[in-house]
Parts: C-alpha cells; structure tokens; sequence
C-alpha cells in the first residue's frame, strides 16, 4: 500500500508541477472520461436495481393491460 501511496503522491506532484493550461488538459483527459465512466455504471446499477423492484419504465409499460392504449382522431379527441 505504501508503494501506491507513494507512486500517487509523485502524480500529485508531477501534475501540480505542470503550468496551467497543461494541468487542465492533463485533468480534463482524465477526469472526463473517468466522469462519465462512473455515470454508466451507475446507470446500469440503477436500471437493474430499479428493474429488479418493478419500478422501472419497461416495467411499468408491461403492467399496462394491452386495450389501455389511448387512440387520437385527426382531430385531436
């Protein structure tokens, strides 16, 4: 652990060593894609979680009886 820790602290380092516009972009190539790695991940956690207790969508389009869907006139009634 002292090896991760110490190989985390030369990153911290390097990176705040950097000038600014480097820093952002070094931050940004990672921080992005690591951001919206996460939100995938929650989303599927999410959907199956939801899934699994009825409470998501598709759930809730299958628990509708088949003659509940509603049908509009040209004219809008």
């Amino acid at each position: 652990m002292d090896a991760i820790a110490r190989w985390w602290d030369g990153v911290e380092l390097w990176v705040t060593g950097l000038p600014f516009v480097p820093q952002s972009v070094v931050v940004l190539l990672v921080l992005v894609p690591s951001a919206f790695l996460l939100a995938r991940v929650f989303d599927r956690v999410l959907a199956v979680v939801l899934h699994l207790l009825g409470r998501d969508a598709r759930a809730a389009r299958d628990a509708e009886p088949t003659g509940a869907a509603t049908t509009t006139t040209k004219d809008g009634q």
